[in-house]
């Protein structure tokens, strides 16, 4: 991997996410980060693993094809389940790869016949996700409100998320709950926000806050009414005790006088992460001509654990596949020879524009990561792993010359075409 003139290229990463939607007993992986002339390199959605399943992917795709097989077939056959090793020798908890690769093999996409002239591709991907440190905090509002406090930007739809778990717990209607990203100093540590760990750990954080929310207002109805605490329960955003309740309004309105503000704070280091997996269908023609690629049709199947946004998760997949497409077609950093980079701005650093791009088909699976309470896992970068290898399949497949190097634009095309 290119690690530009400094450290922190994690060629680590690449070395087993590269394997590890695949059933492999006897396998040895090297990653080696490089250094050259060139400026300090960061991360960017799912780091360095889009460009070694693009390899990977490729192969697999071409040993289906030596073998005489479907490659979602050939993908099933030796996919991973649970309690399978994967290349660090880590054994999988419940993953839904399976689900995903049954559910491409079903989908009304792949099962139209390829328009003539057009090309199909797939490709699996995996990333690891993350935990790592969050913190929350609830300020219970006197008018039976709720606000929510965390330090992780909002890069997805998370604050709706933080909402949606927060009403989950206390049983409020979720537009009486107003999240708020609070200024570094005035919130517990959160570590860096990343696509896969947010609405899981900063999640996580928000649900323990909120449980404790429940506990104390049911400590504090249970005083009112002289019983046991541990007598009292919660439901419908309301303490019970036979025929008594009372409902998380009355009890924020009265919080002054049953023991004060209501106000809790959860910080953690999230051990519920999970790896998530992820399918996409590409169908693709080549204009033999100008070398210009159309992306005529793409699905995009993946396992969110479970979905607590399901338009925002849509919209997560939809992004990482834009992008991905994008660095299978168009992206390309140019240097010269002193590792000066020749195309810094967007006149000339092509990205895929809505005109560029069909509509993009997502599926959510749904197989509940057993480690978080609600089932989730992370969603984000998953997206951008298998588009590169799907669109390359596609483009082989509709123009009849095999491109290894990516991005596919047209001048590449062309040539290849007049060598072939």
């Amino acid at each position: 991997m290119d690690s530009g003139a400094y450290s922190g290229n994690p060629a680590s990463f690449p070395a087993f996410m590269a394997t590890a939607c695949y059933k492999l007993t006897d396998a040895r992986s090297t990653g080696r980060a490089v250094y050259t002339n060139k400026p300090k390199i960061h991360a960017y959605r799912a780091p360095s693993v889009p460009q070694v399943t693009l390899g990977f992917e490729l192969a697999m795709t071409e040993l289906a094809a030596e073998l005489g097989m479907d490659p979602l077939a050939f993908r099933l056959k030796n996919a991973v389940e649970e309690g399978d090793v994967n290349m660090m020798g880590a054994p999988y908890n419940r993953i839904g790869l399976r689900e995903c690769l049954e559910v491409a093999s079903a989908h009304a996409h792949y099962k139209a016949p390829v328009a003539e002239g057009e090309g199909r591709g797939v490709a699996a991907g995996y990333w690891i996700n993350a935990g790592l440190q969050s913190s929350a905090t609830l300020n219970v509002l006197s008018d039976g409100h709720l606000s929510i406090l965390t330090g992780s930007p909002d890069i997805g739809g998370s604050r709706a998320s933080m909402a949606l778990m927060a009403a989950e717990v206390l049983g409020i209607p979720f537009e009486h709950i107003h999240p708020q990203i609070a200024a570094t100093d005035a919130v517990g540590h959160c570590d860096v926000t990343g696509g896969s760990r947010t609405t899981l750990a900063t999640g996580q954080a928000v649900i323990q806050a909120a449980e404790q929310c429940v506990a104390e207002m049911c400590r504090r109805a249970a005083a009112e009414w002289e019983v046991e605490a541990g007598v009292v329960t919660w439901s419908q955003g309301a303490a019970h005790y036979g025929e008594q309740s009372l409902t998380f309004e009355a009890l924020a309105r009265r919080a002054g006088t049953m023991g004060g503000p209501l106000t809790f704070s959860s910080s953690l280091t999230a051990s519920s992460a999970a790896p998530s997996f992820g399918v996409h269908i590409c169908d693709a023609k080549v204009d033999k001509e100008t070398g210009r690629t159309t992306i005529t049709r793409y699905t995009t199947i993946q396992d969110a654990g479970k979905a607590i946004h399901p338009a925002y998760v849509e919209g997560q997949m939809q992004g990482g596949a834009a992008q991905g497409i994008g660095w299978a077609l168009n992206e390309e950093y140019l240097y010269d020879e002193n590792g000066v980079l020749q195309n810094p701005g967007f006149l000339d650093y092509r990205i895929p524009v809505a005109s560029d791009l069909p509509f993009i088909d997502t599926v959510i699976v749904e197989v509940p990561n057993p480690l978080h309470p609600f089932g989730v896992k992370g969603v984000g970068e998953v997206p951008i792993v298998p588009p590169m290898p799907a669109v390359a399949e596609a483009v082989y497949q509709s123009a009849g010359v095999r491109l290894r190097e990516m991005p596919l634009n047209p001048p590449k095309i062309v040539a290849a075409l007049q060598e072939q």
